[in-house]
């Protein structure tokens, strides 16, 4: 990478991989911050019990995709940040920054779909805002978002808390999003129909939870794909997580998509996908509470956590070999959320 480049923020610093780790630890230097690991939602202790609160902007290229569009992708991603915390998600607000031109016939169609999706998260948008810009500055709409959840009292859930030992489980088959998104945007056609997995993941992370009292970790599984996850909590966790390629679920039509454009499923963004990590003894319950959801009929145990070597992630190959499974550097597809 040139120099010029190094000194400007460039698309990949927003992929999810080592770049926008740098950019966020750049911002949290600037910034200051509680220490510790850096989790898409901060939980916060008040008066009686504690709540997490986290936020984020939506910007996805295009607007309308197979399976979702950018209303029911800011809702959704928002309350899986606060489930990933361990929280029951109750409050949004919704911040438009709308392009002139953008139809009324798009601007309903979004507002419809982010009705629903509150609905089916059970959650209230209980605030927003709207700012209108000229043509050229928007793409269409942006939405920014803020959520607050209520965390539950005994929940104690973090990428610092695997152990060696612990089973490592994935409520579904990966990379339908991120292939979504290429397909539409790219008008490529995969021969088989990918729909993205988009969903409020509070629906089933709430039953796990109150089911399993050993949950460790929870992430989902966006920019960066499964690889960055499980890189998280090795790193935070200071542990060796180690999984099985053949354990992984990942759909054919997936599998031929990645092998046409050339992509690692691992890297492919996710946004209905979340990997729990869970004391062994409890891994078959875990699996059972998934699997009942409609969201986690596809669970399955990938893999578990070991001593060492720390903060890295092995992949057992269907080859029956290993390799260490490293972060994306930047970004293969950029705007997916």
């Amino acid at each position: 990478m040139s120099e010029e480049m190094c000194e400007r923020i460039l698309l990949a610093h927003g992929g999810g991989g080592i770049l926008m780790k740098e950019l966020v630890g750049r911002i949290v230097a600037k910034l200051g911050g509680a220490g510790g690991p850096l989790q898409d939602s901060a939980t916060l202790p008040i008066e009686g019990g504690r709540i997490s609160f986290t936020t984020d902007s939506f910007v996805v290229s295009p607007l309308f995709f197979p399976g979702g569009d950018i209303g029911r992708l800011a809702v959704c991603g928002t309350v899986n940040d606060l489930a990933m915390s361990g929280a029951r998600p109750v409050w949004l607000s919704l911040s438009f920054i709308i392009e002139e031109g953008l139809t009324f016939e798009a601007f309903d169609r979004i507002l419809d779909s982010i009705a629903a999706a509150a609905l089916e998260a059970g959650v209230v948008v209980a605030t927003g805002d709207t700012k209108v810009v000229e043509r050229g500055k928007a793409d269409g709409i942006f939405i920014n978002t803020s959520g607050i959840g209520v965390v539950p009292a005994g929940v104690e859930v973090s990428s610092a808390f695997a152990r060696s030992g612990d089973a490592v489980l994935i409520n579904g088959g990966i990379g339908e999003h991120g292939l979504a998104i290429m397909s539409r945007r790219e008008g490529i056609d995969f021969g088989i129909d990918i729909e993205s997995d988009t969903a409020p993941l509070s629906n089933i992370t709430a039953p796990l939870l109150a089911g399993v009292k050993t949950v460790r970790s929870m992430r989902d599984a966006t920019r960066g794909g499964l690889a960055s996850i499980l890189n998280e909590i090795a790193e935070d966790s200071k542990v060796c997580i180690r999984v099985v390629e053949e354990a992984i679920p990942v759909s054919e039509a997936v599998r031929k998509g990645c092998e046409l454009m050339g992509y690692d499923p691992l890297h492919i963004a996710n946004e209905g996908k979340f990997v729990a990590v869970v004391a062994k003894e409890d891994a078959d319950k875990a699996l059972a509470i998934m699997r009942a959801h409609p969201l986690g009929r596809g669970a399955a145990r990938i893999g578990e956590v070991a001593a060492g070597p720390a903060g890295v992630v092995i992949l057992k190959t269907a080859f029956g070999g290993e390799r260490v499974v490293d972060v994306p550097y930047g970004d293969m597809l950029p705007r997916i959320c």
